[in-house]
C-alpha cells in the first residue's frame, strides 16, 4: 500500500490551526470531567498535556487526540471515595502497565471483538449516572453515593430545589449551558469553528461575574500542587483495587480503539496500527499514574474537531498538549471564575451524547437481543457498579452468542410406509439438545429411520451420546434399525472419530443399538 504521509512543509500551517481548534475543545472538558470526578481541576488538564505531549508523539493513530474522557468520570470518582486521591495515581499506572502489556503480546484488536451493545450499554450506563450526578451539581448541592440513589432522589432535589432561590440562580446557570451548547449546533458552520462547550463555559462565568451570581466557582491549588505522585502506601491500595484497575483498562482501551476505528473513517490518512496505539494509551496512563493525574482515553469530540479543521500529522494533537500547558503554566487563575454549574452543564450534555437514543429504537426492531444487551448493560451499571456492570454484559453477550450459534432446524419426512427421514442441520449443542430430543422422541415406535447428520456444522459430546442412548431405547422398544449418516466435516461423528464423508456409522463403537443396520 503507497504511503499517503503528508510532507511536514505542507502540514505545518493546517496542523497549528488545527491544534487550537482542538485546545478550545479540550480545555472547558478536561476541567469539567476533573471536578466532576472529585479531583483538582489541575489534574484533568495535566492529563490533557500528556495525551497531547506523550500518546500524541506515539506511533498508533495520526490524528485522534487522547485526554481525560467523560466516559470515565463516574469510575473514576468512585474509586477516589473508594480509596482516596494518592491512591488514584497508582491505579492509573497499573492500568497504564497493563495497556502496554495488552498491546506489547497484540492483543489489540482483542477489544474491537467486544460486542458493540456492550460497549454502547456501557457508556449508556455511565451516561444515565454521569447526568443523574451533575444535575445535582448544576445547584451546587451534594450527589448521593449510589447510581440507584442518584436517580431515586432526582424527584426530592427538584421540589428542594424549587424552594431554593439561590439553588435554583445556579441551577439556571447550568441549564444555560445546556442550552448555548443544543442552539451551537445550529448556528452557521463558520461559527461553530468555536466549541460549544466553551462559548457555554465563557458565556455563563461572565454572567456570573457581571451579575455578581452566588455560584460556586473551581477550586484553583496550583498545577505543581496539584500533581502528586503516587507514594508506597497508594501501591499498597493496589492489591484492593484489582477490580477498577481491570475496570479502567477494559474501557479506556476499548473505548480509544473504538474511537481509533471511527476517525479512521473521517480520513484518508495512514490507517490505526491497533497494538501501537493500545500501547501509546498505556504509555500515557503509565505517566498519568505516575504524576497522580486521571486516566486517558482517545477522544471522539476532540479527535472528529481534530480531522474537521484540517489536521494532516500528529503534530496537531503534539501542539494542542503545548497550549494546554501553556495555560495551566500561565493562567492557572482563569480557572478560579469558572462557576462549577456552568461544567456541571456541559458535562450533562455530554453524558446525553452517550446514551445511544438515535438507533436503539432501531436497533429493538431488527437485532432485539443486541437491545437487550444493551439495557441490561446499562441497567446493571446504574444499580450494581461500572465493573460488575460491564461482566454481566460481557456475560450476557456470550451466551448470546452461544444459543444463535447452536440453532438446528430438525426436518422429519415420514415418506408413506417407507423409512422415517430425519434430517437436523446447524449446530448440534446441548443448548438445542432438549429440542432435538422431543423431536426425535415424539417419532413413531414400530418403523425405521434414517438419521442424516450431513447437515450439521457441529456435533458436540453431549449430543452424539444423547443420541446414541436414544437409538438404544428406540431400537429395543420397535426392534426397527436406526441407520446413522455421519456429518460430512472429518471427525464429526457419533462416535468423535473420523470417518469417510457420507458414511454410515452406528452412534457409538462399543454399544451398536439392537437390530441397527448400516448402509453400504
Amino acid at each position: 500500500m503507497p504511503s499517503t504521509a503528508v510532507p511536514l512543509r505542507h502540514a505545518l500551517r493546517p496542523d497549528f490551526t488545527a491544534s487550537l481548534a482542538v485546545f478550545l475543545v479540550a480545555l472547558p472538558l478536561c476541567v469539567g470531567v476533573a471536578v466532576a470526578s472529585g479531583v483538582p481541576a489541575e489534574l484533568g488538564l495535566v492529563t490533557g498535556i500528556v495525551g497531547g505531549l506523550v500518546t500524541g508523539l506515539l506511533p498508533g493513530s495520526s490524528l485522534q487526540v487522547s485526554g481525560p474522557a467523560a466516559g470515565l468520570t463516574v469510575l473514576v470518582f468512585e474509586a477516589v471515595q473508594e480509596y482516596g486521591l494518592t491512591a488514584l495515581g497508582a491505579i492509573v499506572l497499573a492500568t497504564g502497565v497493563v495497556q502496554l502489556l495488552l498491546g506489547a503480546l497484540r492483543l489489540g484488536r482483542v477489544f474491537r471483538t467486544i460486542s458493540v451493545s456492550v460497549v454502547e450499554g456501557m457508556l449508556g450506563g455511565i451516561g444515565l449516572v454521569l447526568i443523574a450526578g451533575q444535575l445535582y451539581a448544576m445547584a451546587d448541592s451534594k450527589a448521593p453515593a449510589g447510581g440507584l440513589e442518584k436517580i431515586a432522589g432526582l424527584p426530592g432535589f427538584l421540589v428542594g430545589l424549587a424552594r431554593s432561590s439561590q439553588a435554583l440562580t445556579t441551577f439556571a446557570l447550568g441549564a444555560v449551558s445546556i442550552v448555548v451548547m443544543v442552539v451551537w449546533q445550529r448556528v452557521p458552520a463558520k461559527l461553530r469553528t468555536i466549541p460549544g462547550a466553551l462559548v457555554a463555559v465563557a458565556l455563563t462565568t461572565g454572567t456570573a461575574a457581571v451579575l455578581d451570581l452566588p455560584a460556586r466557582t473551581v477550586e484553583v491549588t496550583g498545577l505543581v500542587a496539584a500533581v502528586q505522585p503516587p507514594d508506597a502506601e497508594a501501591f499498597g491500595a493496589v492489591a484492593g483495587a484489582l477490580g477498577t484497575v481491570l475496570a479502567f483498562t477494559l474501557i479506556a482501551s476499548a473505548e480509544s480503539l473504538f474511537s481509533a476505528a471511527a476517525v479512521d473513517r473521517l480520513h484518508d490518512g495512514p490507517r490505526t496500527e491497533y497494538d501501537k496505539e493500545l500501547m501509546a494509551q498505556g504509555a500515557g496512563n503509565a505517566v498519568c499514574g505516575l504524576l497522580g493525574a486521571l486516566p486517558m482515553t482517545a477522544v471522539i469530540v476532540r479527535s472528529a474537531a481534530n480531522v474537521q479543521a484540517g489536521a494532516k500529522t500528529k503534530m496537531s494533537r503534539v501542539l494542542h498538549g503545548v497550549w494546554l500547558l501553556l495555560f495551566a503554566a500561565l493562567l492557572p487563575a482563569a480557572l478560579g471564575v469558572i462557576p462549577i454549574a456552568a461544567l456541571a452543564g456541559v458535562l450533562v450534555y455530554s453524558g446525553w451524547k452517550l446514551l445511544p437514543l438515535g438507533h436503539l429504537g432501531s436497533m429493538w426492531r431488527e437485532h432485539r437481543g443486541e437491545a437487550v444487551i444493551l439495557l441490561v448493560t446499562a441497567v446493571a451499571i446504574v444499580s450494581v457498579s461500572m465493573f460488575e456492570g460491564v461482566l454481566i454484559g460481557l456475560a450476557l453477550a456470550v451466551v448470546k452468542t452461544a444459543w444463535e450459534t447452536s440453532h438446528i432446524h430438525t426436518v422429519v419426512d415420514h415418506g408413506g410406509t417407507g423409512p422415517i427421514k430425519v434430517q437436523p442441520t446447524g449446530n448440534a449443542t446441548f443448548l438445542r439438545l432438549p429440542k432435538m430430543l422431543d423431536t426425535l422422541e415424539a417419532l413413531p415406535v414400530g418403523r425405521p429411520i434414517e438419521l442424516d447428520l450431513s447437515g450439521l456444522h457441529h456435533l458436540d459430546h453431549a449430543c452424539a451420546t444423547a443420541l446414541t442412548d436414544w437409538a438404544e431405547r428406540h431400537n429395543a422398544e420397535s426392534g426397527e434399525p436406526v441407520s446413522v449418516t455421519s456429518p460430512p466435516s472429518a471427525g464429526l461423528s457419533l462416535t468423535g472419530g473420523r470417518r469417510r464423508r457420507g458414511a454410515h456409522a452406528r452412534p457409538h463403537p462399543r454399544r451398536e443399538p439392537t437390530g441397527a443396520s448400516r448402509r453400504r
